[in-house]
């Protein structure tokens, strides 16, 4: 088959393709804004349909001999097609796999337990959301943390043990061979950060619940940081950060005293991207978003940005409340349409991130500058800005409660982000039997992460499946990737925007020059390898994941936490047999980390 046959095709499935995409978006859109069993059939349907679709273009996209075809977009179109998709598996293997995603998924929905202070009564209706993730977020009952802790594993882990995951990795969306080598690179040389850090929360842990239950020199107790996954402990703020005394950059009483709204909110978002030269909401986001939880109706409340496929019809779904967090949540979502609006001339098959950790390196790119005091001053927001918030030395408490805050949000998250697959690369390669998956899963996160069970597990348990992304056959390894490539975004166009200062000082807003190297960025969308566009973003300085912006960004903190640690017997931790002891895995008798 010719040159010319394969882009007719490509033209049909353009066509059909995207038809297909706004009539499954709009099934989606009408159940998350109004969830009932009519509305889900009908995404069901249309979704059935969409995978239908998906089997027949890989089928003729694998017909022709696209690797030998002279065009570059024309052999890049069909490698997405072929290769980036699970259309390829017999069509038995095909319908099996979306059987045990859709009943895992089902399973974890479903899932309910017991409040801790009235376990014996029948009233067990506690949903992971709102209901789990906010008691872990709050209470400091060690009781009632292990409680909360075990009951969720419990109710979603055995019932899921029984299945087989049979995904297929995600590494060659990266496009990069050596992919996994470069992640395990930048994993090592952010993790002496990542040990400084759970030195300092472990000793602040202990304080607070005695060295009884969390070892001097030992692995966290995973229960104790006020995440159901101990991947994000910003909930500990109240006994980590070490200067109370100084004021906080919330601006949520100043927002309710000034009467915002949620409307007003995404007005004052849409004009950081405007100050920037880029490009407003069109009419139709006004129009169909839905900026409020509305009455009468059960919706989906999680945050989310749409595109329909239609170069004209982007939304966003969200139950905004007047808060600071909510507020930083629009600027984040509204970058997904930005980037959505950017790439919307690129065809079907390009109109997505450069890869699959780039939108979110996008958005959250964006709360970088939104939420330094330098940004909130601007927009009226941190009206009584004194000297310690607008100098933001390296040295002064106010800018060390402020980058420890970070620090318990981006750098506590990056050993979780990095083990997810970590764990399911090793599954699926065989390397590790499914006997021994709970515990192979244990023993990466208290080798990369430092954190323990509470109490002990077994292959009975599957500690795995308590985190949707396992259950739904999520890719994870994005999210690492994201929270290195933000950082290297926000040094970029730092650079373009002429800051001077230190990188957590910078504020992106207002800056033509940043606006215009974003838009160029975004606009290439997929059409060309991450690489490339990262040697475009860094004016050629590199073309590859790069930690040192992140490293930079968090430089004055990791002074002061080598300082605070001096004393410190060991930066890390080390491991015993007690650790391991209800992992079921053989361990050293101690090893430094």
């Amino acid at each position: 088959m010719n040159l010319g046959e394969a882009q007719q095709f490509l033209r049909e499935y353009e066509r059909e393709a995207a038809e297909m995409c706004f009539r499954v978006k709009q099934s989606q859109w009408n159940f998350s804004t109004n969830i009932t069993d009519a509305n889900k059939r009908r995404m069901l349907e249309e979704q059935a349909l969409e995978s239908k679709l998906d089997r027949l273009s890989w089928r003729r996209a694998t017909s022709f001999t696209w690797t030998r075809l002279p065009d570059s977009q024309t052999r890049r179109q069909l490698n997405i097609l072929v290769t980036q998709t699970r259309a390829g598996l017999p069509d038995n293997e095909f319908n099996e796999l979306q059987q045990v995603i859709s009943e895992m998924k089902d399973i974890y929905s479903r899932a309910r337990v017991c409040p801790y202070h009235n376990r014996m009564n029948n009233y067990c209706d506690l949903a992971l959301e709102p209901d789990l993730t906010r008691a872990l977020a709050h209470t400091r009952d060690y009781e009632e943390q292990l409680h909360l802790w075990k009951a969720w594993r419990d109710s979603v882990g055995p019932p899921i043990r029984s299945f087989r995951d049979a995904g297929q990795q995600e590494r060659s969306l990266y496009e990069d061979e050596e992919f996994e080598s470069h992640i395990d690179e930048v994993w090592a040389t952010v993790a002496p950060l990542y040990r400084q850090l759970h030195t300092y929360v472990r000793r602040r842990l202990i304080q607070q619940y005695g060295s009884q239950r969390v070892r001097p020199d030992g692995p966290i107790p995973a229960h104790l940081l006020g995440n159901m996954w101990a991947q994000n402990w910003k909930n500990l703020a109240d006994i980590v950060l070490p200067y109370p005394g100084k004021q906080s950059v919330d601006v949520t009483p100043e927002m309710l005293r000034q009467g915002y709204t949620p409307l007003r909110m995404f007005q004052l978002a849409e004009e950081f991207y405007t100050s920037m030269g880029m490009n407003p909401m069109p009419p139709e986001f006004w129009h169909h978003s839905m900026l409020e939880k509305p009455l009468g109706r059960d919706v989906v409340c999680r945050a989310s940005a749409w595109d329909f496929c239609n170069h004209n019809d982007y939304r966003i779904k969200q139950c905004t409340e007047v808060t600071m967090e909510d507020l930083q949540t629009i600027h984040h979502e509204m970058a997904h349409i930005q980037y959505y609006l950017q790439y919307a001339n690129q065809p079907l098959l390009f109109r997505d991130g450069a890869n699959p950790g780039f939108h979110e390196a996008v958005g959250a790119m964006i709360e970088l500058s939104v939420i330094t005091p330098r940004h909130l001053q601007r927009i009226g927001l941190l009206n009584n800005i004194t000297d310690e918030y607008g100098e933001m030395t390296n040295t002064n408490e106010t800018n060390i409660n402020f980058l420890l805050t970070m620090a318990l949000d981006k750098v506590a998250y990056l050993p979780f982000a990095y083990v997810v697959d970590q764990w399911r690369w090793r599954l699926f390669s065989e390397e590790w039997k499914v006997e021994e998956m709970n515990s192979r899963w244990w023993d990466l996160r208290m080798r990369h992460q430092g954190i323990i069970p509470p109490i002990p597990r077994s292959e009975n348990d599957f500690d795995p499946a308590a985190k949707y992304h396992v259950v739904a056959d999520m890719p994870y390894i994005r999210y690492f990737v994201s929270l290195i490539l933000q950082f290297q975004l926000h040094e970029s166009l730092c650079q373009a925007a002429g800051h001077f200062g230190p990188l957590h000082t910078c504020d992106i807003y207002r800056s033509r020059e940043a606006g215009r190297l974003l838009s160029e960025i975004l606009s290439m969308g997929s059409s060309r390898s991450w690489s490339e566009i990262i040697h475009v973003m860094t004016k050629g300085r590199t073309d590859k994941l790069d930690s040192r912006p992140l490293l930079e960004y968090f430089q004055p903190l990791a002074m002061w936490l080598s300082v605070q640690n001096r004393d410190e017997k060991i930066v890390g931790w080390a491991t015993n047999n007690e650790d391991s002891a209800g992992l079921k895995v053989e361990a050293p008798h101690s090893h430094q980390t």
